[in-house]
């Protein structure tokens, strides 16, 4: 690392991992590290994911700027948020050129199956006539961003004037669960009679809504987002099928 110049901090538990999992992977980790790059005698640029439940829970229409109060409900949001800090406190400090991406919940390919949509294309992948699939869905609205939108946000925060910022990165706009959910079952080509939705509660950890505010990522870093939902969820599928991942069972769990 004495020679790098970038550092990316990708590192994290997901939403199946408990507080102390969480806690561990989001909090000491993230001091170590910044203590590792504050040594270098050339900083490289510190890159951190975090993401955009560290704002918390939101109210249905809110495109949440990087200026809105943090308030996280869930352990994962809670660490992940001093994770952040971490970064954007040295930063500020003058100890290290850091930055933090606040990333939105990440389809496209390698999606895992702890999430919702990699739960569901590896539900897909096993359903038969024999064994329809039964799904309950929510009217949730979230946003989605490609995991290769992802990587060129982080490409261009290595150079852009974004030192001690904290930047959103997403689609910007608020998709449905349930349209998502059927562009993903209409990529696999499972006929749709083998698909039963069905009444229950979801356990839900990211909230009702998320809409991220991406004017400040298109601004300093010229960045936006340029794979579109129908397409990431096609390679979402496309690439389910060689997955090697641990299989986890997701579909009534939401996540980043």
């Amino acid at each position: 690392m004495k020679s790098a110049d970038l550092v990316v901090n990708a590192a994290g538990d997901s939403w199946e991992g408990d507080e102390e999992s969480m806690t561990a992977s989001h909090i000491p980790l993230v001091d170590r590290l910044v203590d590792a790059v504050a040594t270098l005698p050339r900083r490289p640029r510190l890159v951190h994911l975090g993401s955009v439940h560290e704002y918390g829970p939101v109210p249905d229409g809110t495109a949440i700027a990087e200026d809105h109060p943090t308030a996280p409900h869930t352990p994962y949001a809670r660490t992940k948020l001093i994770g952040s800090r971490i970064v954007l406190g040295a930063a500020d400090a003058g100890r290290v050129d850091g930055c933090v991406l606040r990333v939105t919940n990440v389809c496209g390919p390698g999606t895992p199956r702890g999430s919702f949509l990699g739960g569901l294309a590896h539900r897909l992948r096993r359903t038969t006539e024999d064994a329809p699939l039964s799904l309950t869905l929510v009217d949730d609205r979230r946003d989605f961003i490609d995991v290769r939108d992802v990587a060129e946000a982080v490409a261009l925060a290595a150079s852009g004037p974004v030192t001690g910022r904290a930047i959103n990165i997403g689609q910007g706009d608020a998709s449905s669960m349930r349209e998502l959910a059927w562009l993903l079952i209409s990529a696999s080509q499972v006929p749709a009679d083998l698909v039963r939705e069905e009444n229950g509660t979801v356990h839900s950890k990211g909230g009702s809504w998320t809409q991220a505010d991406i004017r400040l990522a298109r601004r300093l870093m010229g960045w936006s987002p340029q794979v579109a939902l129908k397409e990431s969820l096609h390679d979402l599928w496309a690439a389910s099928a060689t997955s090697s991942r641990p299989a986890a069972e997701a579909a009534r769990t939401e996540g980043h």
